[in-house]
């Protein structure tokens, strides 16, 4: 196991798995908590799947909730780097002003 990693124990739609990575223990019981709770939204919502349908669906809710926060992320980087460009120029108007 590399240097900064742990395992964790956890049980994910009553089966047991270990978690291996560099995340803090609490990061760890927190993604296990909502992968819990999204197995259980789409068991109730789809009765009849099966454990595996339902992983792959909290998957794909899970890629596509990354995808917008991602897009999100460039859209807030962007409008940054618009403001400090206002602000480099709005500086420089005061200093020829001065």
């Amino acid at each position: 196991m590399s240097k900064g990693k742990i395992r964790y124990k956890t049980t994910i739609a009553g089966r047991p798995y270990t978690i291996i990575g560099a995340r803090p223990e609490e990061h760890m019981r927190s993604v296990s908590k909502m992968v819990n709770e999204q197995m259980q939204q789409i068991e109730s919502l789809s009765k009849g799947l099966d454990s595996e349908r339902r992983a792959v669906l909290v998957a794909v809710n899970a890629v596509s909730d990354q995808i917008n926060m991602q897009i999100e992320l460039n859209t807030l980087q962007k409008q940054i780097v618009e403001l400090e460009k206002k602000l480099e120029k709005a500086q420089e108007l005061k200093i020829s002003e001065e």
